[in-house]
């Protein structure tokens, strides 16, 4: 049964955390200055111009409840954010708030939920339990959208150095055919059409619109998403542009992404035999204890 006791201590927590949130919202704040650069700067201008439009266009709760903290709360309640991930995988950073948020709601919800359904049912939980629960809870789910976006980040460099040492042998193969640095780039990038041919062919499109030279380009991508093997290949073009002959280091090049995307698998795979092992060795164990144990018990019964 909940005690007087225990009424009035959580009454009492929830009449100071009203104070607390009142005064929080009325005491005025000295401002974060890296966080008002931030927000003044070309990036942050460009972050909340996406919010906006993605208000405007009526996007789902976890959207727009995300574009409600972009605007409320200061950068450093988010800790660090995985910019280059979410430029990779092109998760609005307004979505991914709001993704963060909710999970924190969840995490905060499920267990005083748990708690009253255990109390209908005649199951009495102290109070200690679900709000810690709630908390602790919360607090990890807050960050679960940091591991999604970094675990699926990783998957997409992958398939992006595999796609890059192709891309690397078309170039070459336009280059062989005498085709000029940037018709070379741009060509090889229209045959594919994955994600990662896609992403390359708006970014050579882009930067012979507003005169940047491709292989610069390529280095921004590069930076932007924080693939070093981007940026080699952009390296060798910038040598093309030189008088270099390119082909054989392109396709140097490709050989040595196709080597080393080879060794990771490589190695996966042997990592994968080797927690395979594990479960076999001790089912063989328990072989060797279910022949041996009527054994056993016999000889201590003869005894």
């Amino acid at each position: 049964m909940t005690t007087g006791l225990q009424i009035a201590l959580l009454g009492g927590a929830l009449l100071a955390g009203g104070i607390v949130l009142l005064a929080w919202r009325l005491i005025p704040a000295q401002p974060d200055l890296a966080d008002v650069l931030r927000r003044n700067s070309p990036e942050g201008v460009k972050e909340q111009a996406a919010a906006d439009t993605a208000a405007a266009a009526g996007e789902g709760f976890a959207e727009r409840l995300g574009v409600w903290a972009l605007r409320r709360f200061p950068t450093r309640v988010w800790g660090r954010t995985p910019t280059k991930e979410l430029a990779l995988l092109r998760i609005p950073l307004h979505r991914y708030y709001g993704e963060k948020v909710v999970f924190a709601l969840v995490g905060l919800l499920f267990p005083s939920l748990l708690s009253y359904f255990l109390a209908v049912s005649g199951i009495q939980v102290p109070v200690a339990i679900p709000l810690l629960g709630s908390l602790g809870l919360a607090a990890g789910l807050f960050f679960l959208p940091d591991l999604n976006a970094r675990d699926d980040a990783r998957k997409a460099r992958q398939e992006f150095s595999r796609a890059l040492g192709a891309y690397s042998d078309l170039v070459a193969l336009e280059r062989l055919g005498g085709a000029g640095a940037r018709q070379a780039m741009e060509l090889a990038a229209e045959i594919g059409d994955s994600w990662v041919f896609r992403r390359l062919s708006e970014e050579l499109s882009r930067s012979r619109w507003n005169g940047k030279a491709p292989w610069d380009a390529l280095h921004a991508l590069s930076d932007e998403l924080g693939l070093p093997e981007l940026a080699e290949l952009a390296d060798v073009m910038r040598l093309s542009k030189e008088g270099s002959q390119v082909y054989t280091q392109l396709r140097a090049r490709s050989e040595g992404l196709r080597s080393a995307r080879l060794s990771e698998e490589l190695s996966s795979a042997n990592s994968a035999s080797e927690r395979l092992s594990i479960p076999i060795g001790l089912l063989a164990v328990m072989f060797v204890v279910i022949m041996i144990t009527p054994s056993m018990l016999n000889l201590m019964g003869g005894l």
